[in-house]
């Protein structure tokens, strides 16, 4: 489990904050408010279960900003997982979490729809595995409000994305589960 870890430390660290996909994850990362929770979850249920759990833990530890919920067994197959984002989703509703928390979602084989699979923007959710991040939805509404024109980060991430090209994000990604 701390290999997995570690791996999503580089990843968040070498890619988020380096090529500031999220403008906002660098100061999670400097306050170690980022909890990296792995799940060993292989079926739908047990993996929204643990979800649940860590938006439950969100709820008691203040300290914790944001939680990465990280399937290292489950969910290799994107549609597959797709189809726990939606039972996420809607049981994120249905326990009664929704404004409270939100889900952006991570793939090693994330493609956006109606988005050719070597799209170099795709890159802007894959991940070493497969993630949910749980993000409380009161911060991120703060941190929007006190950031210029937050509309335009979706595109300032593609344009860098394909700019950059898919051999090198495929790279970095792979490097990400050999840092140390």
């Amino acid at each position: 489990m701390n290999t997995v870890i570690s791996t999503m430390q580089n990843w968040v660290s070498q890619v988020i904050v380096k090529y500031n996909f999220c403008p906002f994850a660098r100061q999670e990362v400097e306050s170690n408010s980022i909890h990296y929770f792995v799940s060993q979850a292989i079926s739908h249920d047990d993996a929204v279960m643990d979800m649940l759990e860590q938006c439950s833990e969100l709820n008691h530890e203040p300290e914790r900003e944001t939680t990465l919920v990280i399937f290292d067994k489950g969910f290799s197959n994107f549609d597959d997982f797709l189809d726990l984002v939606d039972l996420a989703n809607a049981l994120l509703v249905a326990q009664g979490f929704e404004g409270t928390y939100q889900i952006a979602t991570f793939h090693p084989d994330y493609v956006f729809a109606d988005s050719d699979e070597h799209d170099a923007a795709n890159y802007t959710n894959r991940a070493p595995y497969p993630t949910l991040h749980l993000i409380r939805e009161e911060s991120m509404a703060q941190a929007l409000v006190e950031y210029d024109d937050p509309e335009q980060i979706p595109e300032n991430n593609i344009r860098l994305a394909r700019r950059k090209g898919e051999a090198f994000w495929l790279h970095l990604l792979q490097q990400c589960h050999k840092a140390k």
